[in-house]
């Protein structure tokens, strides 16, 4: 936006009361996302017949995030102003996204109208969907990272059973009035940050400020998008690259057992339609619970560490699946690998934090977290959904766990080369 202004170190926040709202910024964002993916297709259901042109209209705010979410991060990382570089695009963007939400329900008439406004809310939902998140390295320290990290994770899995109860109550008979609940919950979260956060007394902010006069820059434009990816590329260490990649592969693997859980459950287990969608309900809890201590893990034996040992995890429950057909054991593997699964969630981002040259880039570098992250959730679906096609679905789960196995080797080619690298970094 504009160029270098100098600010007076304002009144620090601590590291827990930042984590606690950049968890609430998380948290009202994820909390449209979920019930929008949930009650935004039987709009359009009612519109369209095909279930695949729905499925591609729902599908279409991840295609638009790979190109948006790294540019506007971009922009946020170039930003200097007195109020810093991540509120004024949330001070602006999230009050934008609750209007268009909530203005969802009252184009339901009209198709082209409500594809209008999908459109205009996935544009602007994602321009300032990673910005949020680019608080915590801004504000916390590398070593407290994979904590503020998990507590950020523990929000955004709430905003599931946030979605669920609105539904529940209000959706059959104010459809209307559920939609604008969740928007009051982004505008009320919107407002306490806007009252509690100027990130320019950032740490992160002051660091990138200070860079920008060091190299005496008359612009803040060094750093731009295709220069960040490209020195990525590049460098003679592979290991940002490789993290990128294993981020995409892991996250296929993630998104695969997802996806495909409910007709698993139907075609591999005899459960109904309902019974199978529920499989994956109690491994949510178990993410929960275990997303703390694996911050806690990672701190005290090494993020790349936890992060293996967690994949793995993953990996052999999917295998525990494999050979307890039943849907106990079924829903038994799935919590192992929810627990083993939130090592890498937690954690994967903030060890490509911590491997940024500067802090000038933590926004974007937030942002290719999130495009390697969404790659896999579109490719994974179809990649397990080919071999079940080949091999059949009772080996769903074991081709689950091959991709989660590929993305274990990618992590331990990475912690070897940090361990023969000379400058100590903490990952």
């Amino acid at each position: 936006m504009s160029t270098t202004i100098p600010t007076a170190p304002p009144r620090q926040l601590g590291p827990r009361r930042i984590t606690l709202l950049v968890a609430l910024a998380v948290f009202a964002q994820e909390s449209m996302w979920n019930f929008y993916d949930s009650q935004v297709p039987p709009l359009l259901r009612d519109h369209l017949a095909s279930a695949a042109l729905v499925g591609f209209i729902m599908g279409m705010d991840n295609l638009l995030g790979i190109f948006i979410q790294p540019w506007m991060a971009n922009r946020s990382d170039r930003t200097r102003t007195r109020w810093g570089r991540r509120m004024p695009y949330l001070a602006v963007g999230m009050p934008l996204a609750a209007l268009l939400f909530v203005t969802l329900p009252h184009t339901a008439d009209s198709l082209p109208l409500l594809i209008l406004v999908i459109v205009a809310f996935a544009l602007v939902s994602n321009s300032f969907k990673p910005i949020g998140e680019a608080l915590v390295p801004d504000f916390i320290a590398p070593e407290r990272r994979s904590r503020a990290n998990a507590a950020v994770k523990i929000a955004s899995s709430l905003t599931v059973i946030v979605a669920a109860v609105v539904s529940i109550v209000l959706v059959d008979d104010h459809p209307a009035l559920a939609f604008a609940v969740i928007a009051l919950i982004t505008l009320v979260s919107v407002t306490v940050l806007c009252l509690s956060i100027r990130d320019s007394s950032s740490p992160g902010y002051q660091a990138a400020v200070a860079e920008d006069a060091a190299e005496e820059s008359t612009s803040v434009g060094q750093a731009r998008i295709r220069d960040t990816i490209w020195e990525i590329v590049r460098d003679t260490d592979r290991s940002r690259l490789l993290l990128i990649v294993s981020i995409l592969v892991f996250g296929s693997a993630w998104a695969g057992s997802r996806a495909l859980v409910t007709p698993y459950g139907m075609e591999t287990l005899g459960l109904s339609r309902g019974d199978a969608g529920g499989i994956t309900l109690p491994s949510g809890v178990a993410f929960l619970l275990a997303a703390y201590p694996t911050a806690l893990f990672a701190e005290r034996f090494g993020r790349l560490r936890t992060m293996i040992a967690g994949m793995a995890i993953f990996a052999a429950a999917m295998v525990l699946g494999t050979l307890v057909q039943t849907p106990t054991g079924t829903v038994v593997a799935f919590c192992i690998g929810a627990a083993g699964a939130s090592a890498f969630l937690v954690n994967a981002v903030v060890v490509l934090w911590n491997l940024a040259p500067s802090a000038r880039v933590f926004g974007t570098y937030a942002a290719l977290y999130a495009v390697g992250w969404q790659s896999g959730a579109f490719l994974g679906p179809a990649l397990i959904g080919g071999a079940v096609d080949i091999l059949g679905w009772r080996t769903m789960l074991l081709d689950i766990a091959v991709v989660a196995a590929v993305a274990v080797a990618i992590v331990v080619r990475i912690d070897r080369l940090q361990r023969r690298g000379d400058v100590e970094r903490a990952v």
